[in-house]
């Protein structure tokens, strides 16, 4: 486990709760599935803002004209490039841990913003696997008109979406240390509540 992870995780623990598992996403550039749409769309988008603008300047339309193309501009710029450096930088924020009790899910751009998920109550894990063995771990369902877009950076889409551990080096091995783990406090409940 990566120190500082682990360190920060370890203040988000309740008392005789052990961490299993902390890690990172994935860091540095990530193309993704939605990028194959999103990129083509966004090069057309910000090509068509960018000819506006230069066509509104360059003609010198009324002032109306030229700052009425300035936010397209800016959103062309964004969906182009921006949003691949809003994702690193999440990504630089974003911790993630599993204990023996709770999937926890620390995040937030400017703040800090933590989610755990008591593993009892986990009915729905799904795991998404590369060839690269890295992949992605969805704790209960997404609304399918975002999904594609986890991990883009587009503002608000995350509320949206499921937690998840996204995108994280070898997947299976963390989706197995959270399937053993909700196994093992499922045992404990169990025996808990018999005697």
């Amino acid at each position: 486990m990566p120190l500082q992870t682990e360190q920060i995780l370890r203040q988000e623990l309740g008392r005789e709760e052990r961490l299993l598992w902390s890690s990172m996403p994935l860091q540095g550039l990530r193309l993704r599935t939605s990028d194959a749409v999103a990129i083509p769309f966004s090069l057309l988008w910000g090509g068509f803002a960018f000819f506006w603008e230069y066509s509104a300047v360059t003609s010198h339309a009324p002032f109306f004209f030229m700052l009425w193309g300035v936010p397209f501009v800016l959103m062309g710029l964004y969906i182009t490039v921006g949003r691949f450096f809003v994702d690193g930088y999440l990504r630089t924020r974003t911790y993630y841990g599993v204990t023996d009790r709770r999937v926890i899910i620390i995040s937030g751009f400017s703040g800090k913003e933590v989610k755990s998920l008591n593993l009892s109550g986990l009915n729905d894990i799904s795991l998404k696997e590369q060839p690269d063995r890295s992949g992605s771990i969805t704790f209960g369902a997404s609304n399918p008109i975002y999904a594609m877009r986890r991990g883009t950076a587009w503002p608000g889409v995350n509320k949206q979406l499921a937690p998840a551990f996204d995108p994280i080096a070898e997947a299976r091995k963390v989706y197995d240390v959270v399937r053993e783990a909700q196994h093992a406090q499922t045992v404990r409940v169990v025996a808990g509540s018999g005697g």
